[in-house]
């Protein structure tokens, strides 16, 4: 199963089966640090959406280790500030940079950079172990990589390669976890028995922004038995923000079923 959020005003397509296209401007202006935090939020959030077998973090003590291999120092530093004080379901979170493939297996995630030109042999080296390997070349996907960032005219995006994850034993929700990384914008979490098909992030208003208005908004989805929702009932959260969320998840379709279900939605603005 694919999931495609399309994001107003932002390219999101899928390229082919089990693999997700998802992305968001970066500015022109932009200089190599704005790069670098996005990125740097992309592997976080990549981390939140994730579930690793529950060897690989048995207990909540355990910490979760984000590796980056290749490339020089300055983008391990605005990861590990991007990163300071976070958890992932309550596990701390470590950042190390790797000079030996022999470290990979010690990490949960690997972040592999573009200047690292052996990454065929050493994800092969990998294939029994439960870690997410990201890159940000356009061959890391066909070398046997689970995520890979892609900078193309102003814009980052990142590809999913479904059956390299499932061969590693990790479940990803592909939901809208690109939204999260860009300040200022929405991303959305769902629960329930039914899997989200195609839909819209919320768009997040400029007065709101403008405000500095950040929060949560709950809600849940009626959504009749051919995917499309009936109604939408807000739970709680901030009525200015609820109102953005409304509009989107009314236009929102999930797989079929055989009744009308409710499906929980939570949506975080700007956080």
């Amino acid at each position: 199963m694919v999931t495609k959020l399309k994001c107003r005003n932002r390219a999101a397509k899928a390229l082919c089966t089990g693999v997700v296209l998802l992305g968001f401007t970066l500015p022109l202006q932009a200089q190599t640090a704005s790069e670098y935090q996005i990125k740097s939020a992309y592997l976080y959030n990549f981390a939140k959406m994730s579930q690793w077998p529950a060897e690989a973090l048995p207990g909540p003590e355990s910490t979760l280790v984000i590796g980056v291999f290749g490339g020089g120092e300055e983008f391990v530093n605005v990861l590990r500030a991007t990163l300071a004080g976070k958890a992932v379901n309550g596990h701390g979170i470590e950042v190390r940079r790797l000079r030996s493939p022999k470290e990979l297996k010690f990490c949960r995630l690997v972040f592999f950079r573009d200047s690292e030109k052996n990454a065929r042999s050493t994800i092969a080296s990998l294939e029994k172990e439960s870690i997410l390997l990201v890159g940000e070349d356009k061959d890391f996907l066909a070398q046997g990589g689970m995520i890979n960032l892609v900078l193309a005219n102003g814009k980052i995006t990142y590809e999913v390669n479904s059956a390299a994850l499932e061969r590693a034993g990790i479940h990803y929700a592909a939901t809208d976890a690109a939204a999260n990384a860009s300040p200022g914008s929405a991303s959305t979490l769902t629960g329930g028995s039914r899997t989200l098909k195609t839909g819209t992030a919320p768009d997040y208003p400029a007065i709101v922004r403008q405000m500095d208005l950040k929060g949560t908004v709950q809600l849940q989805a009626v959504v009749r038995p051919d995917g499309s929702v009936k109604a939408v009932h807000i739970v709680g959260g901030h009525p200015m923000l609820a109102q953005a969320a409304v509009r989107a998840v009314m236009q929102w379709r999930y797989e079929s079923a055989g009744k009308e279900t409710v499906e929980t939605v939570r949506i975080n603005f700007g956080q």
